[in-house]
């Protein structure tokens, strides 16, 4: 009964270690043993991302944190439900113009949750955000053209409009209900502790409510930088030791089948997007296809590891799949239908 007992309290202990802060120690002392040569590398490039990440997070965190202290998810879901398909629209159009990354798109995502945006909206601009913005425009176009450019902007925002009206289709079957983490849930439902009810904007005029301010910008932030830290790591490692060349070698060829590679080898082998617009530069120059490149560019954008990590720790297991194969369905369609422009201007 004792050795039991002493099992099951140190079961009980293991599972209250937070396993993404688990793994942001661990991985440096890892690196620190296995592969010196990347330890300080690493962490130079977690921290310089995270640092240009941060006001964006302090941003959203804030964000939520008033929305919830001043009960305002009620009334932002009804804005959002009265006007959906008009939302979808918008939210797919800003998207597609909007100055984010992969990652630095998540705490507002994390935001619009919280608030209770329906996830239709949220996916299509989750899907159309990553993938274009106004620094990304001027680097495509300077690297693969205009035409490429204007392209890929397109592409950004019928993979939003993919992704939001195929969200909003099994939504309204019944399914992807409540399609937030409960660990996540847990931190953003302190409002459930105000005992007036009701939207008050003036939240801190009362004392449940700035009790409830401090818990959620606390806990918030706690999650968010835990998953953004662990996600920059990962990204500096496979900047690091992902061989273009690699790359270079899967991607070669053309046709709907190296279309489909491109959409499916951006997944885990894109790197970030300012690196990887040269590298499909000099993958064109060596004989990729013009769909497969935009394939690659598109799938990547949005599905990379680290902000695929981040979406992981926001979403439940049938959203986050979704999130994949809305992705990787925009990602092919796209390629194709640049494939098929680019060869007709070549005829």
């Amino acid at each position: 009964m004792e050795n039991q007992a002493l099992i099951s309290w140190r079961a009980i202990r293991f599972r209250k270690i937070d396993r993404a802060w688990a793994a942001v120690v661990l991985l440096p002392i890892l690196l620190g043993l296995l592969a010196p040569s990347q330890f300080l590398p690493t962490l130079e490039f977690t921290f310089d991302a995270f640092m240009t990440t941060l006001p964006l997070i302090a941003f959203a965190v804030l964000m939520t944190a008033c929305l919830t202290a001043a009960d305002a998810k009620s009334l932002i879901a009804g804005v959002f439900k009265r006007r959906k398909h008009l939302m979808i629209v918008s939210a797919a159009l800003i998207g597609g113009l909007s100055p984010f990354c992969s990652c630095e798109v998540i705490p507002f995502i994390a935001a619009l949750l919280v608030a209770g945006a329906p996830l239709s909206a949220v996916m299509a601009f989750w899907l159309s955000s990553p993938i274009m913005d106004p620094p990304m425009f001027v680097i495509t176009a300077g690297a693969l053209g205009v035409e490429f450019a204007i392209a890929k902007t397109a592409c950004a925002v019928l993979v939003g409009l993919l992704g939001g009206f195929g969200t909003a289709a099994i939504e309204s079957v019944g399914g992807l209900r409540n399609p937030m983490r409960p660990d996540l849930e847990a931190t953003s439902c302190c409002g459930s502790a105000i005992k007036d009810g009701g939207t008050k904007w003036r939240f801190w005029e009362d004392a449940d409510r700035r009790a409830a301010f401090r818990a959620t910008l606390i806990e918030n932030a706690k999650f968010l930088s835990k998953w953004l830290i662990l996600a920059y790591m990962l990204e500096a490692l496979m900047l690091a030791w992902v061989p273009p060349e690699w790359i270079a070698g899967a991607l070669g060829g053309d046709g709907f089948l190296s279309v489909v590679t491109g959409a499916a080898i951006g997944i885990p082998a894109y790197l970030n997007g300012y690196a990887a617009v040269p590298l499909v530069a000099g993958l064109i120059e060596q004989g990729m296809a013009q769909g497969a490149a935009m394939a690659f560019l598109v799938g990547g954008g949005i599905t990379c590891i680290p902000a695929a990590i981040a979406v992981w720790a926001l979403v439940r297991h049938n959203a986050f799949a979704c999130y994949l194969a809305f992705a990787i369905v925009g990602a092919v369609l796209s390629g194709m239908l640049w494939g098929v422009a680019a060869q007709s201007a070549i005829l």
